[in-house]
């Protein structure tokens, strides 16, 4: 009976992302705008909102299959994670936990398609050391998602090995597509997963597609919030500890010599990670919280004078505190 309760494992509920416009790069008004999202959906869901300034999504268009989110370069557009990832950790313990797109066929937990797969997902797979294999259906032919999605994938699973590098952990990940034994493939969870999975019977939230947690409105008046799920969860899944001497990979910008000390790239940081400051006893100083940052380089091409360049790898530490960008005695 237990083995049939939870093969009814994944995802229900409403399939359009939540949209964050301070987030977003249009709302930044950041130089060069920023039209992935809407780019790489399949369905024509998303838009351009009158002004230019936002975008808006059809529901009606938007099969949920997560490529925007996986594109949006600021953490804009954002699926739930925590569910995602409840899956994947009740399975640790088994030789392969595996996760599958809804039009696949194979048993297991679902979501939607696999475009709803990001480095996070996949790096706390790496920090559980559990294998995870990701299978999909005929992606050419998906009315969920598109014949792109194996290489949005691929690109994930490549950023996940950059992420992981410094833990000397890499997540062992297999993306393929479904055979016919994977119609009979059953849940497997460990026997602390199965605990919380029956707790999650008892409160109905136990299906095989993934139920997916609505996500609340970001509060901006609270800067915990301002920093998406997704990097949240990238920093949080970067066990075991890198080495205090390892570089991590976590591209961020850098400011030289020819900053003019104007406030541009602070006023198109998505996630306000730049700060300016104007001491009392005069001056400015900019700061950096690299843990806050995407690494979507709004920064560096909107900059006047280009004073801003990237730089992908810094030690743990610079995770832990503010970093000093600059500290001058004009202002702008």
């Amino acid at each position: 009976m237990l083995r049939g309760v939870l093969e009814q494992l994944g995802e229900l509920g409403n399939l359009v992302p939540r949209y964050t416009q301070p987030r977003c790069l249009l709302g930044r008004q950041a130089v060069g705008g920023c039209d992935v999202c809407q780019t790489i959906c399949p369905h024509t869901a998303i838009e351009l909102a009158a002004g230019g300034f936002a975008i808006e999504i059809d529901h009606r268009l938007c099969t949920g299959c997560g490529l925007c989110v996986q594109g949006c370069p600021s953490g804009a557009l954002e699926y739930d994670l925590q569910t995602p990832l409840q899956a994947v950790q009740d399975q640790r313990g088994e030789p392969e936990a595996t996760l599958t797109c809804s039009q696949s066929g194979a048993g297991g937990p679902q979501l939607p398609c696999l475009g709803r797969v990001t480095p996070a997902l996949l790096s706390a797979a790496g920090a559980w050391n559990q294998p995870l294999t990701l299978i999909h259906g005929a992606c050419e032919q998906c009315s969920v998602g598109s014949a792109q999605v194996p290489q949005q994938v691929q690109e994930a699973m490549r950023e996940t090995e950059r992420l992981r590098s410094a833990t000397g952990r890499p997540a062992q990940i297999t993306l393929r597509e479904a055979s016919p034994e994977d119609s009979s493939r059953a849940l497997n969870v460990s026997r602390r997963g199965a605990f919380g999975a029956l707790l999650r019977i008892g409160q109905k939230q136990v299906v095989q597609n993934l139920p997916e947690r609505p996500l609340p409105f970001v509060d901006w008046s609270e800067p915990a919030q301002r920093t998406p799920g997704e990097w949240h969860w990238r920093k949080q899944t970067l066990k075991p500890s890198p080495p205090p001497d390892t570089a991590v990979y976590w591209p961020a910008p850098v400011v030289d010599d020819s900053c003019i000390d104007c406030p541009v790239c602070a006023n198109v940081c998505p996630t306000e990670a730049i700060t300016r400051e104007l001491p009392p006893e005069g001056g400015v100083r900019l700061l950096l919280d690299l843990s806050a940052c995407t690494g979507c380089m709004a920064c560096l091409r909107s900059c006047p004078p280009q004073a801003i360049y990237e730089q992908r790898q810094w030690l743990p530490a610079a995770l832990e505190a503010q970093i000093l960008l600059r500290e001058s005695d004009s202002v702008m």
